[in-house]
This record gives structure tokens, sequence and C-alpha cells, in this order.
């Protein structure tokens, strides 16, 4: 007898959240409606379904599935039985997968495939690594997707290279070789594992190189920061696919070599290869770092017209682009039209607007995530703390650092200590910040010190400024930063023998300052300046321009790229600046001066923050 609506409803209640994976919906709404029109499944009917659901993070609807397995007597299908060991490998509940497996023939390598490729798609490695083992020990022979599932986990998951090794030496006694897929698995373990050295070895020996084994090298080195070496490796393969090209610039992403990535990108569309989502999103990082937001938007066309699909990845990536832009209003935009949100859409959403100043609206945020079940991480308490430091939320910031252990156990890290303090000092509550620091569960780095310091110049807290001026320079004697912010410090107590004697020991000491870089797109060009440098092509017209504005002892590097954007932009265009220090204070009034007198909105993110200027006033409110 069919099951009729209301056990089909059951099935679907049986599957939490179902509304965040699309295709696992359809899924489970087309096999409800066949049980609705009284059609009875049969051993074609569970696997792909199987399939769907596995894609959860749960094993929970894997069970539900499984009890309509067992009531249509197809638990003894193979097919069905290969297809429910994965699922619930994948989604999780390992116990289940092997009790079905003991069912099952234990020699027979078809099911311990399923469990270790099960194992694999929901990232535990490490069990599908011992359930190799176990395979092993049972009797069953390896197959070719055996040794290539094993292989992967070893070298994506575990990062073990003695097990691969030992895999290695199974695959060398089994006859299976020469097999390109093993070969290229090989090569990719070793790669993943950083033993460029066997990989190469393996490489050279290969009669069939493939482009999947080029490009397991090419992803080798750049993960290890050889990105030279990746691109001479780059320019001998015979052949580029989407993959390669995606691990190229990605690789010019991980190194921190923004521009060069933008550049691998332009160079992949000249030679008509596509690009797919995963090479948007490192695309996309590279123009949140450079505060390109001209570029960015220009990828959100580029992939309209490619046809390349939004997923929750790069929805990811386009919320961060446009907050790193100082873009929230873009950003919010992005978050809206996201019909799939996960908790990193949550807390990109969540940081963006904590560190653009919206604090309470960050805030709201979280208290929405919380109602829609979503589970905050250590990074999405990050953006709440930064929240209630823009938004002078004291109290409620404590409350949110006590929660994190006690409501999420969440154990605060130094970066939350980090916001705490700056959550202090920047309400003038130097002593209790200072009394923070003191019950760190672990040692205060500098980045934990220089907060507490900034505090201490803009409350002039002269006494406390200098016991940790003391701590930082036991850390870093060279940091030029540290002796500035103390004459700053003593500057604002009138302590102006202090500042001499500061500015003597810097002189006599040799310490120099990091050049100050700021960056600037116009025109989708990105322009970069440094302190007092007159590489510009534009350099005679920017100091001119400088002079004519604002009488200044330096012209510091933000100075000149505003000067250039003023010069080169259209009246109301929003200047955007990315700065590799933070913004001094000669800059910072000079900034809120040109924002008035220009009527001209202008975004600077430094080291440290958001500045955004409208008005003659910053949304910092003079406090960075």
């Amino acid at each position: 007898m069919p099951l009729g609506p209301p056990h089909a409803r059951r099935l679907l209640e049986g599957i939490p959240r179902r509304c965040l994976v699309a295709a696992r919906e359809d899924a489970v709404a087309g096999y409800a409606r066949m049980l609705a029109r009284g059609a009875m499944p049969d051993a074609y009917t569970f696997p792909p379904l199987l399939k769907a659901v596995a894609r959860g993070s749960s094993a929970a609807p894997v069970r539900a599935v499984h009890a309509h397995v067992v009531k249509f007597g197809m638990g003894r299908n193979a097919h069905v039985a290969t297809s429910l060991v994965t699922a619930y490998a994948a989604g999780g509940d390992g116990a289940a997968a092997r009790a079905l497996l003991s069912e099952r023939e234990r020699d027979t390598p078809v099911v311990w495939n399923a469990l270790i490729s099960g194992h694999n798609r929901c990232r535990r490695f490490g069990e599908a690594c011992c359930s190799f083992v176990d395979m092993a020990r049972a009797g069953a022979a390896p197959t070719p997707v055996t040794y290539v599932s094993v292989l992967s986990a070893c070298g994506k998951g575990t990062g073990d290279v003695l097990l691969g090794m030992q895999v290695h030496g199974r695959v060398v006694g089994s006859g299976v070789l020469p097999d390109l897929r093993v070969e290229n698995a090989l090569v990719d373990m070793y790669a993943e594992c950083a033993d460029m050295e066997s990989a190469w070895k393996l490489f050279d020996g290969m009669q069939v190189r493939s482009v999947v084994s080029w490009t397991s090298l090419l992803s080798g080195l750049t993960r290890l920061g050889r990105v030279d070496e990746a691109r001479d490796l780059f320019g001998r393969m015979p052949e580029r696919d989407t993959v390669s090209w995606t691990a190229m610039i990605d690789g010019y992403v991980q190194a921190a070599r923004f521009r060069e990535a933008l550049e691998m990108f332009r160079e992949m569309q000249c030679s008509n290869v596509s690009a797919d989502e995963f090479t948007m999103v490192s695309v996309i990082t590279a123009c949140a770092q450079l505060g390109a937001l001209e570029m960015g938007e220009w990828v959100r066309v580029y992939m309209s017209r490619q046809g390349i699909k939004m997923d929750a990845f790069v929805g990811n990536a386009l919320i961060d682009m446009y907050s790193k832009c100082g873009s929230i209003e873009r950003a919010l935009d992005v978050f809206k039209d996201m019909h799939h949100r996960d908790k990193f859409t949550w807390t990109a959403i969540i940081l963006g607007l904590a560190v653009n100043g919206y604090g309470e609206e960050a805030i709201e945020m979280f208290h929405r995530m919380i109602g829609v079940s979503e589970t905050p991480d250590e990074v999405t308490f990050i953006g709440v703390l930064t929240a209630c430091t823009h938004a002078g939320l004291v109290d409620k910031g404590r409350e949110f650092f006590l929660s994190m252990r006690e409501t999420y156990n969440i154990a605060p890290n130094v970066v939350h200590y980090g916001c705490i303090i700056d959550l202090f000092g920047r309400a003038g509550k130097i002593t209790e910040a200072l009394d923070a620091i003191d019950q760190m569960p672990m040692t205060p780095n500098s980045t934990i010190w220089g907060t507490l310091l900034a505090a201490c110049r803009v409350h002039g807290n002269s006494e406390i400024g200098e016991l940790v001026t003391e701590r930082l320079l036991q850390m870093d004697p060279e940091n030029s930063t540290v002796y500035t912010l103390l004459s700053n410090i003593y500057a604002k107590c009138n302590r102006w023998e202090d500042v001499r004697r500061l500015r003597h020991t810097i002189m006599e000491k040799g310490i120099k300052k990091e050049p100050g870089c700021s960056l600037i797109e116009m025109n989708g060009i990105i322009h970069e300046f440094v302190a007092g440098d007159q590489s510009h092509p534009m350099s005679k017209e920017i100091y001119f321009a400088e002079e004519e504005k604002q009488k200044v002892l330096f012209w510091h590097s933000e100075k000149l790229a505003i000067a250039f954007a003023l010069l080169s932009s259209e009246p109301n265009t929003v200047i955007r600046i990315v700065k590799n220090l933070r913004m001094c204070l000669d800059c910072h009034n000079a900034i809120k001066l040109i924002s008035r007198l220009y009527g001209r909105e202008v975004v600077v993110r430094d080291r440290t923050r958001f500045h955004h200027f409208r008005h003659g006033f910053c949304s910092c409110k003079d406090y960075w």
C-alpha cells in the first residue's frame, strides 16, 4: 500500500532546514509528489534521493529515507545499500555506515569504496584512512577507485605523508599501474603533503601527463608560497584548463600579491579559458584586498554575461568585497538577494556592518542570525564585539563576551580579547582595559598592547602609556609606531621636553618608519602612492595640488592619492583609499577639511579600521 501525503510530510519534516539546499528540497519534494500520486518507489528511486539528502551536514534526513527503504523492502538491493553507506558516512554518522557494512559482504570492495568516499565527502579524512586500513584487514582487494579516495584523504585531510607512502607502496605492489587516475592522485597527495620532491619524481616518471597532474604540482607550489616557481611551471604547461588558471590566481591571492592575481585573470580571459565560481571567489578576494570596487562591479557583470552561478561562496566573497571597499549598501543588497545563506554569509555581513561603523545594525543582524537558528562561530563574535566598540556599547560588549563561553561554548581567543580591550579603551576605561589584559589566559601580543597604547593616546593617559610602551619595546625595540604613539601622548599632555627626548632617541637609534603606501582605483586601474615618492606620471600636478590645498609637514601617501583623485575624477565621485599604515592625526584632520571644502565623500581603510569622511566629519568620531 502506498504511503499517502501525511507520511510524505513526516519524511519532509525529518529533514531539518531543508530550505538551505535547493537540490535536496527539490529531490524530497519530487519524492513526496510521487508518493502522493500513489506511485511505488523502486531500487532506482532511492540512490539519487540519498545522494541529494546526503548533501547536508546531518544524518537525520538519511535516516528518514532509510526508513522508507526498509518500508518498501529495498534494503537488500546492493545498489541501494551501497548508496545508504555513502549517505550515512557523508552525513557524519560513521557508526550507522559501518553497521550497514557489517550486514554486507566485508570482502566486497564496492561497499568499502562507498564508505571511504562518504567520509571524504563530509571531510572526515581521518575516518576515511581508518576505513581503508579496516578494508585491508577484512581481505577486500582495493580497486583504483579505492586508491584515489584514500590518497585524497591522506593529502587533503590528514596531511599524513607517511600513510600516503604506505598506500603508494600498496599501489605499486597491487599491479594497478599504469593508471592515470591513480598516478594523478599520487602526485596530488605528495603535493598536498608539501613533499614536492616526491611529487616531481612521480610526475617525471609518468608516461602520460594530464592537465590534472600538472595542476597538482602547480597547487602544491602555490600552497607553499612558491608562487614564482609556480608561474614558471604554469608557463611550461602544454594545456591549461579552468582549474590550473584558478590555482595560479589563487596562489597570488594567498601570497598577498593581489594586483598580479588580477593580471593573471586578465591573461586567462585573453586565452579564452572559461572561468567558474571558484575563479571568481579568488578574483573578488583580490578586489576586496585592493579596495578595487570598480573591478569588483565589473566582475559581477562578467559573471552574469558568462552564466557563472552565484552560489553562497561567491555571494559571501561579494559581501566581503563590498564591505572592504566601504560600500556597505551594496553589501546589504547582495545579502538580501541571496536565497541560501550559511553562517559565513551572516558573519560576513555582521563584520561588514561593524567595521564600517554601523554597530547597532550589526548587532541587530546578529539577533536575526540567531532567530533563523544559524549558530555563530568565533569569527561572528569578532564582528559583534567590533560592533559594540563602534557603537560605544560597553555593557552589551561585556555580555556578548561572556555569552561566548556560557551560551555558545566558544573559548575567546586573542582577537576577542583585543576587541574587548579596544571597547574599554574607546570608552576611556583605560584601567579596566589593563585589568582585562592581566586576566588573559594567553600571553598578550603586540597587537593587544598596541590597542591599549592607541587608547592612551586618545585619552592622554601618559602613565599607562609609558608602561605599555615599555612592554611593546621589549617585544620589538625597532617598532617606530610605538615611539610615534608615545610622542603623540606626550604632546597631548604638553610634555614637550619628553617629545624632544623621544625624537632624539629615534634619531640616535636610527629607527626608520615603515613607508606609507596608499592604493586608489581610477577607471579600473590601481594606482599606488608611497609617501614622498614622485614616480607617478602625474606627480607634478599632484604635488602642486597638494601644496595648494593645504600646507603640510609631510606628503603622506593618502594625501597624494586624494590629490590625484580630485584631479582625475568627476566632482561627486566617492574617493576610496586603502592604506598599509595607521593614518596620522595630520592626515585625518586634512581629509576632514577636504571632505567639507570639496563636498566629497572619502573612504579610507587603514591598518586598523575604516574612516568615512563626510561634510568635515569622520565615522570614527576621531578615535582610531
